[in-house]
């Protein structure tokens, strides 16, 4: 097999743009030399790595498996160019994948410090709840619950503790009476969370005993976005579920009350989590560094 290192950019540009056009834009090049590339590409390899349609290109199982086995080494070759600069300032694209319900880094004063202290590192972050390669999709690190980070990711902490509540309105409860177990629940009027349309709404999940159970209540009204969750529950919508710090301002205020506190006991919070890479490019360890030094002051 003749290998051609200079097709696999043109590759990995495709796969990100899902277009010709936008590909050839990004490289500079005609989008018949992208075609012609890919063309080359796959006859190399012995199997199609694109499926074209006349509307979108999208990538063929074989063409996502060699992303993912080339995401990892062009990772450490752009590290690599990275660190030749030795002691220059960090700086570059920095793309970090964030949970939505991470608040205390989208909050804003952690990314506006590091901004100010790293004028020279452009920050893309994208809220998503979707859970997938971080490495495959071109980020430099995510955000997300500690228990659902992969075991082969490095993983720093970013919160202390969480704890899970279900609250409701003072007048909710009044009406509708508090439940006194998790298992009565099914009985109340509930507002409930999904990360995306096609995933099933957020399990509810409770411990009894050293026993960790979930109750299946049926969600009368269901989103995928906290904001309208919490609004709805202040308008005595029902009872609704979710991290302690989204409520904690209503909670404060009296708008909001907690019920079962004592089948909710804290858990692991948030991380930050990236590759164990052997060249760690300098904005991903100033990303590093700026996070354990604000959660010391903030925390």
């Amino acid at each position: 097999m003749t290998i051609d290192l200079n097709l696999v950019p043109v590759f990995l540009a495709v796969a990100e743009e899902g277009n010709f056009r936008a590909a050839a834009d990004r490289l500079g090049v005609t989008r018949s030399a992208v075609s012609q590339a890919i063309r080359r590409l796959e006859d190399i390899c012995g199997i199609a790595l694109v499926s074209r349609t006349t509307r979108s290109v999208r990538l063929t199982e074989a063409g996502n498996r060699f992303r993912e086995t080339l995401a990892q080494p062009i990772a450490d070759v752009k590290s690599a160019f990275e660190n030749v600069a030795g002691d220059a300032r960090p700086s570059g694209l920095l793309r970090i994948a964030v949970t939505s319900i991470a608040e205390q880094f989208l909050s804003g004063p952690l990314i506006a410090s590091f901004a100010e202290a790293h004028p020279g590192i452009t920050i893309d972050v994208t809220v998503t709840d979707d859970i997938f390669d971080i490495v495959a999709a071109g980020f430099d690190a995510g955000v997300r619950l500690g228990e659902v980070i992969e075991q082969d990711m490095v993983a720093v902490p970013l919160t202390n503790k969480e704890r899970e509540v279900v609250v409701a309105t003072p007048r909710y409860f009044e009406i509708h009476g508090m439940p006194r177990h998790p298992r009565e629940l099914v009985r109340h009027r509930c507002i409930g969370w999904r990360p995306s349309p096609s995933a099933a709404p957020y399990r509810w999940e409770f411990e009894e005993a050293g026993i960790t159970f979930d109750v299946a209540v049926d969600p009368q009204i269901t989103t995928n976005d906290l904001q309208l969750m919490i609004r709805t529950a202040l308008a005595g919508g029902g009872i609704t579920f979710a991290l302690e710090e989204t409520f904690r301002p209503y909670i404060d205020r009296g708008d909001l009350i907690t019920a079962l506190d004592e089948y909710l006991p804290p858990f692991p919070g948030f991380f930050l989590y990236f590759p164990n890479r052997r060249n760690m490019a300098p904005k991903l360890r100033a990303l590093i560094d700026h996070v354990r030094a604000y959660r010391v002051t903030k925390l």
